[in-house]
């Protein structure tokens, strides 16, 4: 059983997979959403011994104090924290393929991919092209 709490800003692209789930033959009760109020729901499943595991992927802050929570059910724990990404483009680089991939690699996954990248540098030369193009 699963059982996935999605951020409150983002809660439908896990509607929607739940949909599917069900559209595709997936028994009730397999794929379970909840949404709402993160402390409270996240801070309850923390709590509750029958959830055996739990898998994050967010700021350190969150991830230190799910860990804090977990303790007292020794919950087995898989957390993706923290993670600021650079992409870094040199003045010697194509810039639209570069543009392209710094689009797909902030963008692909909505930004919720421990590797989506938070920062990219562009060397100078290139700086104004390269802007004009990711615009």
């Amino acid at each position: 059983t699963v059982v996935a709490h999605p951020s409150s800003e983002t809660p439908l692209s896990a509607l929607a997979l739940a949909e599917l789930g069900e559209r595709a033959g997936l028994p009730a009760g397999v794929f379970n959403v909840i949404t709402g109020d993160a402390r409270t729901i996240v801070g309850a499943m923390c709590a509750d011994a029958r959830v055996r595991a739990m898998s994050f992927t967010g700021s350190t802050e969150v991830g230190r104090l799910i860990a804090a929570q977990s303790a007292a059910t020794m919950k087995r724990l898989v957390m993706e924290l923290g993670g600021h990404a650079p992409l870094i483009v040199f003045d010697d680089a194509d810039i639209d393929r570069a543009v392209t991939i710094a689009l797909d690699a902030k963008f692909a996954t909505s930004g919720q991919d421990c590797l989506a990248a938070n920062r990219i540098y562009v060397q100078r030369p290139i700086y104004d092209r390269f802007c004009a193009a990711f615009a």
